[in-house]
């Protein structure tokens, strides 16, 4: 009989069989509460699988063949930023002095990893042109909140508890209007304009004695650098307001320009985005947050500091600070993966990688855009945005673009975000792939855009060679089936 390795292991389980032998052991085992608490104790069986370690083995790799990642293939996804992870990272990652420490180690004996916090905080201050920053926030979102907190606290300690609302382009990240909800605040969603930026016409009409802030994506979701950046700010800075730039897309003008010179008094990063940690294993990530001078009191606490240029030390002597948004201090792996792609590129190198998501870009877009709608046809940034097939002879969808794309062996695009364009392709290749991956990419879509018009069956049929099909989708998110039932002593 041949072994499915496709089942789960549970069910390849089979009774004697074993993978490991272990020593006798040195305890008394028949004893056990006078080492574990009694609360801790059962008499239950274990329902661990019975498996050799070559079943074990096989059928773990067979698990690992079957996942997408960004070491097996392209991930165009819009907005993720999903590109390569250089190993150097890891390998350093991983180094001993950085890997097997404990966060309530003294202080003297790991000055090497706040070393490490530091520079990494002064080399993201620099890139983002602020003046302190706070590494604590665990990936972009919870930077989100951290800014937005801080905006909260700046104006209650002025005793200006009168501003309520947070404007948000709706050109802008999806999750800014759930983080300024959970700060408590209203959302003001303003319309952008045919161009893609946001309307400073509606924008001045907006904004009041109640405007706490406003959460900007630059370059926005569709791409789109906003030429109009600095009237934006000066728009809300003379309305009392505090301005936030969500990071999320520094991957287009890392080293091109700086928020901080833009007039942004808060700034966040996706650093397992812009700067290549794991975001392309599903994570975890990273999310520091910068703010201007006159914001650093307000920093949840500990920040590192350096003290008479000789020794590190975390810093909780923060007048106002709102205190702590994440247990210990960050995420510290994935800040020395920050600390490495920085070291490797240097300055030149970040301002090139840049470059090379732009031009990647528009590549793609002026490529696709005689088979896709391009409803903006302009010079892009990292990403842009296609509106569906052209022709409208058929009845395809989007979502049929997506599931076909899987049969030509790619990831699919982002799709139906941003919500304003209808029928929305995102994509986004990053500096790191190669132009012959950008054109195997760019004949799949073409090809698709022609079955489109010769066989659209076999679109809407799609995808017909993965493991799973197309699933109800609708069922899948709402009925969620996440543990085993099965029993293995029944």
């Amino acid at each position: 009989m041949v072994v499915d390795y496709d089942k789960l292991i549970f069910d390849l389980s089979s009774e004697g069989k074993t993978g490991y032998m272990l020593p006798e052991s040195e305890f008394d085992t028949e004893n056990l509460s006078s080492y574990i608490p009694e609360e801790y104790l059962t008499d239950k069986e274990l329902d661990f699988p019975e498996i050799s370690e070559v079943d074990a083995i096989r059928h773990y790799t067979q698990l690992s063949m079957k996942n997408y990642g960004i070491d097996t293939g392209f991930y165009p996804l819009g907005s993720c930023t999903m590109k390569y992870n250089p190993k150097i990272n890891e390998d350093v990652a991983a180094m001993d002095g950085f890997a097997n420490i404990h966060p309530y180690q003294p202080l003297d004996t790991v000055q090497g990893a706040l070393e490490l916090m530091y520079n990494v905080a002064q080399s993201l201050i620099e890139v983002a042109g602020m003046d302190y920053m706070t590494l604590q926030p665990a990936a972009g979102a919870h930077g989100e909140i951290t800014g937005v907190m801080l905006i909260k606290a700046y104006h209650e300690s002025r005793g200006d508890y009168n501003r309520n609302k947070i404007i948000i382009p709706d050109s802008a990240h999806g999750t800014n209007p759930a983080t300024a909800a959970m700060a408590g605040y209203q959302t003001i969603e303003i319309k952008s304009k045919p161009n893609g930026m946001v309307d400073i016409d509606l924008l001045k009409s907006i904004v009041g004695d109640d405007t706490a802030g406003l959460m900007l994506t630059n370059p926005n979701t569709l791409g789109i650098y906003d030429e109009n950046i600095k009237a934006i700010t000066d728009i809300i800075h003379e309305a009392g307001g505090l301005v936030y730039y969500d990071g999320a897309n520094m991957n287009a003008v890392m080293g091109y320009s700086q928020p901080g010179r833009m007039g942004f008094d808060i700034f966040h990063y996706n650093v397992h985005k812009t700067f290549s940690t794991p975001h392309g294993g599903g994570g975890p990530g990273a999310g520091p947050v910068g703010v201007k001078d006159f914001l650093k009191e307000f920093l949840p606490t500990p920040v590192v500091d350096k003290k008479e240029d000789v020794s590190f030390y975390l810093n909780y002597d923060l007048e106002k600070s709102y205190g702590q948004m994440k247990g210990f201090y960050g995420h510290f792996g994935m800040l020395v993966r920050t600390y490495t792609y920085i070291l490797t590129l240097g300055s030149d190198g970040l301002k090139h990688a840049s470059a090379m998501a732009v031009l990647n870009a528009n590549y793609l877009a002026q490529r696709l855009k005689g088979a896709y709608n391009l409803p903006l046809d302009r010079i892009y940034k990292h990403e842009f945005v296609l509106a569906g097939i052209k022709d409208d002879s058929h009845t395809i969808t989007t979502l049929d673009v997506a599931k076909r794309i899987l049969d030509k062996g790619f990831h699919a695009p982002t799709v139906y975000f941003p919500l304003i364009v209808p029928e929305a392709i995102m994509v986004e290749p990053t500096e790191t792939e190669s132009k012959q991956t950008l054109d195997g990419f760019t004949e799949a879509l073409l090809e698709i855009a022609e079955e489109a018009k010769q066989d659209p069956q076999i679109l809407k049929e799609a995808p017909h060679n993965t493991p799973v099909r197309r699933p109800d989708e609708t069922k899948a998110a709402k009925d969620l089936i996440l543990k085993y039932e099965g029993d293995l002593h029944a």
